[in-house]
């Protein structure tokens, strides 16, 4: 018997080819962050086919959005450390 149910994988693939004219719209340094995007959901592959939701772009937009909250996270605690700094650098001795 085959596979009835796609492997997230190809879920996330065939995601990817439903938004290729889209792509293919943008700048080509815009398809290159549209890339880094749909990289993501493969990085969260176990928590996607773990919950399996019944509109899969669901766990897609989930885990884009997932690794841009991380991102804005490490972003913040660099601002923090340099500002840290820059305050030292001007405190009066």
């Amino acid at each position: 018997m085959g596979r009835t149910v796609p492997t997230f994988t190809q879920v996330i693939q065939k995601e990817v080819e439903s938004w290729s004219k889209f792509r293919r719209g943008l700048r080509k340094e815009d398809q290159e962050i549209f890339d880094g995007m749909f990289r993501a959901p493969r990085i969260h592959l176990a928590a996607s086919t773990y919950t399996m939701r019944v509109i899969p772009f669901e766990s897609v937009a989930m885990a884009i959005m997932l690794e841009q909250e991380k991102r804005i996270k490490k972003l913040e605690e660099k601002i923090t450390v340099l500002e840290k700094q820059t305050a030292s650098e001007f405190e009066v001795k």
